[in-house]
């Protein structure tokens, strides 16, 4: 009997090792597992959120970039902005002609082309206040202006011959087609304009494309 109870303590005991070695390794392999779950869980969330921030920068350029398709698709192109041109203005006036004649050159400087038609905004600054001009009668036909190109139109105006003081210019305003913003240049043409009763602006001015008489 004493012999049994050994054997049987022995095996008691030699169990009791084995489970205690089966949990050991249990819980090993539970503080791996968790431990894989949450490399595969952050990497599965970084590719998420990595998935996440590639779509919202797809769509974002895929909207910058439809837009920009889709304007080059429709064959539409930007008008001339203010900013883009580079306005100057020279005297043109011919020996001999009625008026006098200014041209107002812009020049595309904004690296794209666009377009621009109609009649840009002019106004005189004088010593008796702002004298706008008046629209000519010409057509005023549309166009592309490339990107490093130049236009014109003309300014006209009276000369003032009467062997008076006249009405002193001091600059020239000029506000592109369809814009609000203005560009202020000094005055090229006669220092004065002749005193007039009239009414209406007798200062004139023509479609872009043209710097011919304002007619």
């Amino acid at each position: 009997m004493r012999v049994h109870k050994l054997t049987f303590a022995a095996l008691v005991v030699a169990a009791g090792l084995s489970l205690t070695a089966c949990q050991n390794d249990d819980d090993g392999s539970g503080q791996s597992d968790p431990s894989s779950a949450s490399s595969a869980s952050s990497s599965g969330g970084g590719s998420s959120s990595g998935g996440s921030d590639q779509g919202g920068g797809k769509d974002s350029g895929g909207q910058g970039t439809a837009a920009g398709t889709g304007s080059d698709e429709n064959g539409k192109v930007g008008k001339c902005r203010t900013d883009e041109l580079e306005i100057t203005a020279a005297d043109r006036t011919i020996d001999g002609d009625g008026e006098g004649t200014v041209a107002v050159t812009l020049k595309n400087g904004g690296g794209r082309d666009c377009t621009i038609s109609g009649f840009a905004g002019v106004d005189l600054k004088t010593s008796e206040g702002a004298l706008s001009a008046k629209r000519s009668g010409q057509p005023a036909d549309p166009h592309i202006l490339e990107d490093g190109e130049s236009t014109y139109f003309g300014v006209n105006y009276p000369i003032n011959d009467s062997g008076g003081s006249g009405v002193r210019v001091t600059g020239l305003v000029v506000t592109p087609p369809n814009e609000t913003k203005s560009v202020t240049l000094d005055w090229p043409g006669g220092g004065t304009l002749p005193v007039t009763d009239g009414a209406g602006s007798p200062v004139k001015v023509g479609p872009i494309g043209g710097i011919g008489q304002g007619g």
